[in-house]
This record gives C-alpha cells, structure tokens and sequence, in this order.
C-alpha cells in the first residue's frame, strides 16, 4: 500500500524529498472501525467498502502546505487486534501525531480508547498531538454511541473531536488538517528553544514497508 501523494497537485512522486517539515502519524484504533477506509479517503480520494484486513502495519506518504510550509505526512495504518498490539508498539515511537478512532455503531470500540491512549502515553514522542474520530455517522441509524459521550470523552483527555465519515467524505481533511496544524504549533514553539529539532525533522527517511500478512475479513 506504501505510495506517495502530493497534496497539492495530486502528482506521485515517491524520490521527493524536498521538505520543511516530515511527521509520522499512526491511524490506530479497534479492528473494522474504518482506519483503511479513512486513510484512503484521505490519502487518495477513494473509497472501498470492505478491504482486506491490514494485519502488521503499511502507510501512505503525502505532501500538504501548511503555513506557507511543505509538510511530508507519513501515515501508518496499524491494525487493531488486541492479539497484534505487541507488533504495532515498536512503531509509536517516533509518531508525533495520532488519529484515534472508533466506530458509532460499536461500543466496544469506544470503550477500548482508554486503552489505546494509555499504550501510546507509554511509546509516543513527547510532542505527539491527538485527534479522536467517531467514525461511520452516514450509518446513523445503527448509532450505539451518542455524540455527547463523544464529546465528554475528549474533553476529559483534552484533545479535539471530530465525528467523520470516509464513506461520505465528512471531516476526513479537515481532521488531518487539525492535526498537523497542532504538530506544526508545537515544532514552532520546540524550534524556539531547540533549533537542532527543524534538522532532525527534516532529515528522517522513511523507512520501508514492514512486511504483513493478510486474512479476509473487512476493515
């Protein structure tokens, strides 16, 4: 699944490094609660109702200007078996920003934020930045979960929330767009007491992509 996306034109371009800025960013979350769905819409403007289920880890690179700077986003899509959590752990280290994600129609999803926010407390880069999405409005009809124990939820963890849908192509850019924002605030004011921050940021490579393997099942 590893491609690059200019977010400006749209042009592949997988040998680009011409950068001000990379942050690594983690879609993590329960298993099926859309994290493939919602990083394709963003990713790539497409949307598949059922895909194969990600197990290990694969990511999507792209390239968005924000702030008159050019910032190379490289996504993780992680999957969400409880039985894999020991795999995508090595791979909170360095994320500086998190979609964390549950589905409407699943309580138990939302219930496992917790869980998910204490595990990436523990591995994260400290200046990691988190936006909660409760995922699958345009299935209303089968809502398990009221948007006010959404909101409740992360105003406790202090943290932005937005209720979005790839499917409908609802809040997806601009639930990414928040989050880099957040991340570039919190480099700018990093940068002012530690310039050495803007070369390590510039200079990361992005690693190749893990190897995974699949099963059949939705996600």
């Amino acid at each position: 699944m590893a491609s690059v996306t200019d977010g400006k034109t749209g042009i592949k371009d997988a040998s680009d490094q011409n950068f001000d800025y990379m942050f690594k960013l983690l879609i993590i979350g329960n298993s099926s609660v859309g994290k493939t769905s919602f990083l394709f819409r963003y990713a790539d403007d497409t949307f598949t109702p059922a895909f194969v289920s990600t197990v290990g880890i694969d990511f999507k690179v792209k390239t968005v200007y924000r702030h008159e700077k050019r910032v190379k986003l490289q996504i993780w899509d992680t999957a969400g078996q409880e039985r894999y959590r020991t795999i995508t752990t090595a791979y909170y280290r360095g994320a500086m920003g998190f979609i964390l994600m549950y589905d409407i129609t699943n309580e138990e999803s939302f219930n496992a934020v917790q869980d998910w926010y204490d595990t990436h407390y523990r591995y994260s880069f400290i200046y990691i930045y988190i936006i909660y999405i409760s995922h699958k409005p345009d299935v209303d009809e089968d809502r398990a979960l009221t948007i006010q124990k959404s909101e409740i939820l992360s105003s406790n963890i202090r943290f932005d929330f937005f209720e979005a849908s790839a499917k409908e192509n609802i809040s997806v850019r601009q639930a990414f767009e928040r989050l880099v924002d957040a991340i570039c605030d919190k480099m700018s004011d990093s940068l002012d007491t530690d310039p050495s921050m803007l070369g390590a940021s510039k200079n990361t490579r992005l690693s190749d992509t893990p190897p995974l393997l699949q099963q059949n099942c939705s996600c």
